[in-house]
């Protein structure tokens, strides 16, 4: 009898584990609540419209887990990255399109991918200022060589792309954007007696920046800091070239010396 009683003993436990065990499992499968990828998808939209941009991240990323080979979910990502950016989350933006690349190197949507990409980084470096009082050249620039980057890439990998030709008009201006940096580096290095490294940030401004804006200027700064080295017909030539080349110049700048 008591063996009898033991044995049922061990049974229960053993079907009370099994049912702890299920229900732990069950408890990590997404919750759906019978929705299909498409309802979901719709109701993120409505968040989004509702100006619940984490919540309708919540419904995108339950798409993902609970179907993750759904065309939804490929869609859901590329919304999760575009909602970060509209809540200028950019670093967690391009974290996700770098995993959208990696997972999806040849979709239809992925030179879409590469394009955002590039726009976000651009974006990093812009401020709400700069169209009246600053100018992003003159800050940390990282965000815009990597936007050019991005850019480039795109073009390269796909050169037939809807994304590409407005992608080219952006690289023009993040050129410019770059050669003025270098421009304020120069004036900078300029305005503290550091004459031979000014000259070089004008000659990489000419070399590498030939159709900027700022070449002008930057060959007149050239020119001026030969003259603080005594370095006369090298400070003749340039401005040879800057006559030759830019016939209607005037200086754009002061320096502060």
């Amino acid at each position: 009898m008591r063996i009898k009683l033991v044995l049922i003993f061990t049974s229960v436990i053993l079907l009370s584990s099994c049912s702890l065990l299920g229900s732990k499992k069950d408890s990590n499968k997404p919750i759906t609540d019978g929705l299909s990828p498409k309802a979901l998808y719709a109701l993120s939209e409505d968040k989004v419209n509702d100006g619940s941009i984490n919540k309708a991240n919540e419904y995108l990323e339950l798409i993902i887990a609970a179907y993750p080979g759904s065309k939804f979910a490929i869609q859901a990502r590329l919304d999760i990255a575009y909602n970060l950016f509209k809540q200028k989350k950019y670093s967690r933006s391009i974290i996700e399109l770098d995993n959208f690349i990696d997972m999806f190197p040849a979709l239809d949507s992925t030179p879409y991918a590469y394009y955002l990409r590039g726009v976000v980084a651009e974006e990093k470096s812009s401020s709400i200022l700069d169209n009246f009082l600053t100018d992003s050249a003159q800050r940390d620039v990282q965000s815009v060589k990597d936007a050019y980057v991005y850019y480039n890439l795109l073009i390269d990998l796909f050169p037939e792309s809807k994304y590409s030709d407005d992608a080219k008009k952006k690289l023009v201006i993040l050129k410019n954007t770059l050669a003025r940096h270098e421009f304020y580096v120069a004036l900078y290095y300029t305005n503290n007696h550091s004459n031979i490294a000014a000259i070089n940030r004008c000659k990489y401004i000419v070399e590498n920046y030939p159709n900027s804006p700022v070449v002008a200027d930057g060959l007149h700064l050239m020119a001026y800091n030969y003259d603080l080295i005594n370095a006369e017909q090298l400070a003749i030539d340039t401005r040879k070239v800057l006559s030759l080349s830019y016939p209607s110049y005037l200086p754009g700048y002061s320096v502060n010396i």
